[in-house]
């Protein structure tokens, strides 16, 4: 066996993919031939479910039809819903996700197809209702009642009218659309890794996915644009920004928000879209000073550290004006992730081989009782 080792697989290559490549030396999110960037420009979210299950962007008739299915697949068994009002009320909302994705096995009557079709089929099903869970989930831990989808609004719309009860503008459903398009996918994540290697056992796309949200609850992967906000809210005020950021530096705590794996010396481009869609909605909101906090943050981590802002980092504030509570970011940004996923997995299935690594045995040898 060979003794090279990667610690945490640093620029290893772990699978063959055709869905998305993180082209960082051109600076260049690669979706199925895309750039990712240019798609949130142009398309909607709805586009992006469709051009990564499908392998090209829809056209009209194929659109409409992707919405009407999305639609028909809405609404929650009754079931889900009262286990997750069994939950207990301190119990973390990435958990209640998880534990709202699994149950829905139960409900699943394709479980153990791995057809392409049936995949495709379970994955239209999953799409349909993780925002459901996302919403219910906030609401269900505080007691409320669930806010019921609306056949009248768009998929993103509808997804932000859940969770807040209020119709967003144009503009607001459109700037949460970009969001959860640059979300959606973005190659090899852990959370994606993850379901790649749960997938591998043949295992079903619902165990999948609930693993992913497993790992994304870890706050090495999500939880970053939550983490962001409260530093935001912490230091409250303009000139109280370079201050509280200078003197987490000198303590040497983690400044979230920033640096990133793959981006290590050039700007995530996803941040920069949110970044130019935060100024108008602060402005909008009477805002502003949101975004000026962040401008300072940016120039004083960049300054010190010479990091770079990732795309939590602009899409925490966006969320916070658009009036999505502070714990629901995370899940949120696993709803948006969710077509990622399940895009992954049927590929993975399509062309499979189990993950087994081997390790690099560091213990003792040649002990004796």
């Amino acid at each position: 066996m060979s003794e090279l080792y990667y610690p945490g697989l640093e620029n290893v290559i772990a699978s063959e993919t055709r869905i998305s490549f993180l082209d960082v030396d051109n600076e260049e999110i690669v979706l199925r031939g895309y750039d990712l960037i240019e798609l949130a420009h142009k398309v909607t979210y709805l586009d992006i479910v469709f051009l990564l299950l499908n392998g090209s962007l829809p056209n009209e008739e194929q659109y409409k039809g992707l919405e009407q299915d999305l639609k028909r697949e809405a609404g929650l068994p009754k079931e889900t819903i009262q286990l997750l009002r069994l939950l207990p009320k301190n119990t973390h909302l990435m958990d209640v996700l998880r534990t709202g994705i699994s149950a829905l096995a139960g409900e699943e009557t394709e479980i153990d197809d791995r057809s392409w079709a049936a995949n495709y089929r379970k994955s239209i099903r999953l799409l349909a209702k993780v925002p459901q869970i996302v919403a219910d989930s906030y609401r269900a831990v505080n007691k409320q009642d669930p806010i019921e989808p609306r056949q009248d609004l768009s998929y993103s719309a509808n997804f932000l009218y859940m969770i807040t009860g209020q119709v967003p503008t144009e503009a607001e459903a459109k700037i949460f659309d970009q969001s959860l398009i640059v979300y959606s996918e973005h190659e090899m994540p852990n959370s994606t890794f993850a379901a790649r290697v749960i997938a591998s056992t043949q295992a079903d796309i619902i165990g999948a996915l609930t693993g992913a949200v497993a790992s994304l609850k870890g706050t090495l992967h999500g939880g970053a644009n939550e983490a962001v906000m409260h530093m935001l809210l912490e230091a409250g005020a303009v000139d109280k920004m370079e201050p509280l950021i200078l003197g987490k530096l000198s303590r040497k705590e983690r400044i979230m928000g920033f640096g990133h794996r793959v981006y290590m010396k050039k700007p995530d481009p996803r941040a920069l879209l949110m970044k130019e869609a935060l100024q108008p909605l602060a402005t909008a909101k009477g805002q502003e000073h949101l975004y000026q906090m962040c401008l300072i943050g940016e120039e004083v981590m960049y300054r010190e550290k010479g990091l770079h802002p990732n795309l939590d980092y602009y899409a925490a504030p966006v969320y916070y004006l658009l009036g999505i509570p502070i714990d629901l970011f995370t899940p949120v940004f696993l709803a948006a992730r969710t077509i990622g996923v399940c895009a992954h997995v049927i590929e993975q299935h399509e062309n499979n081989r189990l993950f087994r690594p081997r390790v690099l045995y560091s213990g003792p040898r040649n002990l004796h009782p």
